[in-house]
């Protein structure tokens, strides 16, 4: 089986072999917790079995949908907000051609993202460069409400009927929202839209196997039966049957909670593959949202390597001793590129000459972990044997699973998020949306 693994022997020095060990049983309670629904947050466990749970049926149901899409779309919009749309923006953009978006000759559609902001200009643009193409929309909201992606669906689905008719945009639109309550689900029935449902045990940061996930990523064309593979065999791997000193989400979890313990308050997550990006923006909401109240939690952060090197390696390097570093590294690349011969050699690269650009990356990331730890940070490395389907599906159950256990060992709901509730109930107020107008007068006093 190809597996990912974990490797923590760069934090040793920092911390000792014998206290992570010591978690052992803290986080066999967590994960035991997790698997028997007795901890907080237990009415959002519908992910953790998933991936073995997940049907062909309904995975033969997706793909038909997809394919719909598929014929009859230049560029589909994907509308979501956080873990609406993260998920499948994690995994199209690693499996994607890093230039997709300047292909003329296509087999699938373009995917574009909205309602993940409120940029107007953003919107008009979008909208300016839909007025020529076929598209269609996945909309994503578990109650239709939610303000950026319900503002950006209100003016797609117009501009959709605008162009195409109202019955013929009807067939491209897919609803993914809540089974029976909310204003996405009204309208979807009153439409007639294809609909997939968010089981109300699953929140959004956890939802990359639901079809909030699955159908965008079929429909830009990738293999999700071997996504599901990937996480159904990680749920084994990191399942309760295995030991402590096997499991690589235990590991994680119990590695970064005596990293925490020990005032490392920051964790970078670091790529050498560009690709990986948004696996690092997905990631960021994943711990930030559920680790992150009661005043605790590690502040979650990403750099790209080499890119960022050279322009946040300095404070890594040299910075404030408060930090630790996850890297992400790909053990074989997709593809290959060797380094050419110059006769001149102006630029002083003969040397590599012969060298695969893979090798040159490799040794750039031994060598920067090596200067890291030395200079004060951390590692844990988690390499992925290839960036393929399977292994991302790995990558992802395995971050979930790892949070799940770490947000209990933390003493935190791992599953809910009061926090983000603020800012919208400020935002309404100075809308002056009905129903708040207490609130509004309060806040127009302060300003």
């Amino acid at each position: 089986m190809r597996t990912i693994s974990i490797n923590i022997d760069k934090t040793f020095g920092f911390i000792s072999k014998e206290a992570v060990s010591g978690y052992e049983a803290a986080v066999k309670a967590s994960n035991a917790a997790l698997h028997a629904g007795t901890g907080k947050g237990n009415d959002f466990l519908g992910w953790l079995n998933l991936p073995s749970s997940t049907t062909a049926e309904h995975l033969a149901d997706i793909e038909a949908t997809a394919k719909i899409l598929i014929d009859n779309c230049e560029v589909v919009v994907v509308v979501g907000i956080g873990g609406s749309y993260l998920g499948a923006k994690a995994v199209i953009n690693a499996l994607s051609n890093s230039f997709d978006w300047l292909q003329t000759e296509r087999k699938y559609p373009v995917i574009v993202y909205a309602g993940q902001n409120i940029g107007e200009d953003y919107l008009f643009e979008l909208q300016s460069f839909l007025k020529t193409k076929k598209f269609g929309i996945i909309s994503i909201s578990k109650s239709g409400t939610t303000t950026e992606p319900a503002l950006a669906f209100r003016l797609l689905k117009s501009q959709l009927e605008a162009q195409q008719g109202k019955e013929a945009a009807k067939k491209l639109i897919v609803a993914i929202t809540d089974k029976a309550r909310g204003a996405l689900r009204t309208l979807a029935t009153q439409e007639g839209y294809k609909t997939f449902v968010i089981e109300d045990n699953i929140g959004g940061r956890y939802s990359f196997l639901t079809p909030v996930g699955l159908l965008p990523i079929a429909t830009a064309g990738f293999d999700i039966k071997q996504l599901v593979a990937g996480a159904a065999d990680m749920e084994k791997i990191a399942g309760l049957e295995t030991p402590f000193a096997e499991n690589p989400a235990a590991i994680y979890a119990a590695t970064r909670n005596e990293l925490y313990k020990s005032g490392k308050k920051i964790e970078i997550l670091v790529n050498f593959h560009p690709k990986l990006h948004f696996v690092a923006e997905w990631w960021k909401q994943l711990y930030g949202e559920s680790e992150g109240k009661e005043n605790k939690g590690i502040f979650p952060a990403a750099v790209d390597f080499t890119t960022d090197l050279h322009s946040m390696g300095q404070w890594i390097q040299e910075g404030e001793r408060t930090i630790f570093e996850t890297v992400i590294s790909v053990k074989e690349a997709n593809h290959s590129v060797s380094v050419p011969s110059d006769e001149a050699n102006l630029d002083g690269l003969n040397f590599l000459a012969g060298k695969r650009v893979d090798e040159v990356n490799k040794m750039a990331e031994l060598g920067t972990m090596l200067a890291h730890v030395d200079g004060g940070v951390p590692n844990i490395k988690i390499e992925l044997p290839k960036l393929d389907e399977y292994n991302l599906g790995q990558l992802l159950y395995f971050f979930e699973k790892a949070c799940g256990i770490s947000g209990y060992v933390l003493g935190v709901n791992p599953f809910d998020q009061p926090g983000v509730e603020a800012y919208k109930k400020n935002m309404f107020a100075l809308l002056d949306k009905p129903g708040y107008e207490a609130e509004s007068k309060a806040i127009k006093a302060k300003l």
